[in-house]
């Protein structure tokens, strides 16, 4: 390595490690993620960015996101919309058929291809379609800020809707509330790398688009439903990393068009997040009258992202956390299965991205 791009893998190391710091003390989703999207973009914007990051460590990051979303699907949680299955799955699948149509509404702008407007406005597991992006055809740019834009309205609305519109206020932790110790470290670290090993030798087999990530979870998925997974989850440090790894990856891939596109999109971006949030509530609202939930529970499970801010507000109330948390899950795990499909039908073709460089 040449000592210039040493100096400028020191440099986006260090000021991506102090950005996280910052945004993290501001309780923002994924902020080692953000940071690393802010900092590789201002210094490619700055042409002080690495040439580029390593294909490995970028197979090595979605494979992380892909088992941290695996675990997520404990027996438990998804047990409890089983008895109630069928109108989960049609609310499940009609807040994903909202969000991605929204989507497909931003791609009429002639910079922005309708794979790159559907991917940027699915709603659930934005670390995870940020990391495939790529791979699926799509600019992971303009989806990567917005995901995130759309994470951020999301958890701030989310308190001021459950107050204002279904009277939630402060009460103990609801019935699903966990506070159990997780595994030892080597049991971390051990289950990442069996999930890891095996789902990309799966992912090479088969020849799965985005196998990266989607190999990994499945495998994942799998042991955690089996109750294999001896309540394993990938080590935070190594989880901050690849987060980073995937910001660098959208972020150093930024030039003026390419911001240029992506500021003109965010007033109509903003719009569609807005009318997102709203029909998802509404759907809510149907899933509430389906299944006997409360209506702020019903809110709460269709809300289109933010599932960390959703958990809090659901112990906040007292609701039933079990299973608002399983739908929240169930939608992330359907959205990234059929997500390579969705992407094909879509197509790569339309007008490609001026930004583009």
């Amino acid at each position: 390595m040449r000592d210039g791009e040493r100096t400028r893998w020191l440099l986006l190391l260090v000021l991506t490690g102090l950005a996280t710091l910052a945004i993290a003390a501001f309780g923002v989703p994924s902020p080692a993620l953000f940071a690393g999207l802010l900092v590789a973009t201002v210094l490619a914007l700055a042409g002080r960015m690495p040439e580029r990051v390593p294909a490995a460590a970028t197979t090595a990051a979605q494979a992380v996101i892909g088992v941290v979303i695996g675990v997520l699907a404990q027996p438990g949680t998804l047990g409890a919309v089983a008895q109630q299955w069928l109108p989960v799955l049609l609310v499940v699948v009609g807040t994903l058929a909202v969000s991605m149509g929204a989507g497909l509404l931003l791609g009429v702008r002639r910079d922005v291809t309708p794979l790159t407007g559907m991917l940027a406005l699915t709603a659930g597991g934005a670390s995870g379609l940020v990391a495939v992006t790529r791979e699926l055809g799509g600019d992971e740019r303009l989806v990567a800020v917005v995901q995130y834009l759309r994470v951020g309205i999301v958890t701030a609305t989310m308190p001021v809707v459950a107050a204002l519109a279904f009277g939630a206020t402060a009460g103990g932790g609801g019935p699903g509330a966990s506070d159990g110790a997780g595994a030892a470290w080597p049991v971390d670290v051990g289950f990442l790398v069996v999930c890891t090993a095996v789902g990309l030798g799966l992912a090479r087999l088969t020849r799965i688009p985005a196998g990266g990530l989607l190999g990994p979870m499945v495998v994942a998925l799998a042991l955690s439903l089996a109750g294999w997974s001896f309540g394993a989850d990938p080590p935070t440090p190594l989880v901050e990393i690849a987060y980073a790894v995937i910001g660098w990856q959208a972020g150093g891939r930024f030039t003026r068009p390419a911001l240029r596109t992506v500021v003109g999109s965010l007033p109509l971006a903003t719009a569609l997040i807005a009318a997102v949030i709203a029909l998802c509530a509404g759907l809510g609202l149907l899933l509430s009258r389906l299944t006997g939930v409360t209506p702020l529970e019903g809110y709460l499970a269709t809300t289109p992202g933010g599932v960390y801010a959703v958990l809090a507000t659901a112990i906040s109330a007292g609701g039933d956390v079990t299973f608002v948390v399983a739908v929240q899950v169930l939608r992330v795990i359907v959205m990234l299965l059929v997500a390579p499909a969705l992407a094909r039908l879509v197509g790569r073709g339309g007008p490609p991205d001026p930004a583009d460089p």
